[in-house]
């Protein structure tokens, strides 16, 4: 069984001094390949440092994380393009985030439409994080029809999943919140079509039962194969098989 964790933060100080364990407790479950996300400038570095020492197994995004926004997020872009010579599977992980409140909403949306731009230009996917802001986030995209990307820890309804598929090519990306109870997005994933879902943990958050609680890892993807094959009805073998070949797809790894 070959898996792949689409987006996880293995240089996150959750993992110091233990990424190399963590990394083969992955891989000694099936999980060959594991995306690392850019959030900004404080972490691009060790991010990238722990990518070159895993070629082949950890593949790197670029991105301005919509969290690390304010009025300097011009300054912050120019200090991501220091890496625009690097190859990255994505543009990521970037979007809007108005969960602790809307204080920079206008520079979180020119931040995305900014860097969805670059994407378009480079020809790369998106990894989209995106929490209690869709309405902004469709009217974004609605000027940038036809990328390809990803919703990271999706937690939109059905009905904006197929609003995604009129604008762009798009897949969903889902962790360990299907495993808890009374998550909406279970009936999400019953309805769309696995040809269009990736795995991933977003490590050291979002736990799967029966490990909720603890620091996540991309060791726990099989847990989290295992409820999409159940709700799906198929076996973790065909989950493992067709989201791998998704993510392949969108990412060109």
């Amino acid at each position: 069984m070959f898996l792949i964790d689409t987006h996880c933060h293995i240089s996150d100080e959750a993992f110091a001094g233990d990424e190399e364990g963590y990394i083969s407790r992955a891989q000694e479950v099936g999980v060959e390949i594991m995306l690392q996300p850019d959030v900004d400038s404080k972490e691009r570095k060790a991010m990238f440092e722990l990518v070159d020492r895993h070629p082949g197994v950890l593949y790197p995004m670029l991105g301005l994380y919509p969290g690390s926004v304010d009025q300097s997020w011009r300054e912050e872009i120019e200090r991501m393009l220091e890496y625009s010579g690097r190859s990255v599977v994505a543009l990521g992980e970037i979007g809007l985030d108005y969960y602790y409140g809307k204080e920079f909403a206008k520079e979180q949306k020119e931040a995305l439409d900014w860097q969805l731009d670059y994407a378009a230009q480079r020809s790369l996917p998106v990894n989209i994080h995106l929490r209690d802001a869709m309405g902004d986030f469709l009217d974004i995209l609605r000027r940038h029809k036809g990328l390809k990307g990803n919703m990271h820890a999706y937690s939109g309804s059905y009905e904006s999943f197929l609003e995604l598929q009129r604008l762009g090519d798009w897949y969903i990306g889902v962790g360990g919140v299907v495993t808890f109870k009374k998550a909406s997005l279970a009936e999400v994933v019953r309805r769309v079509p696995l040809e269009r879902i990736v795995l991933e943990t977003d490590a050291p958050y979002l736990t799967p039962v029966p490990f909720r609680g603890r620091r996540n890892e991309s060791s726990y993807i099989p847990f989290i194969a295992a409820k999409v094959a159940e709700l799906k009805g198929v076996t973790i073998d065909e989950v493992a098989e067709v989201t791998t070949s998704n993510a392949r797809n969108l990412f060109e790894i």
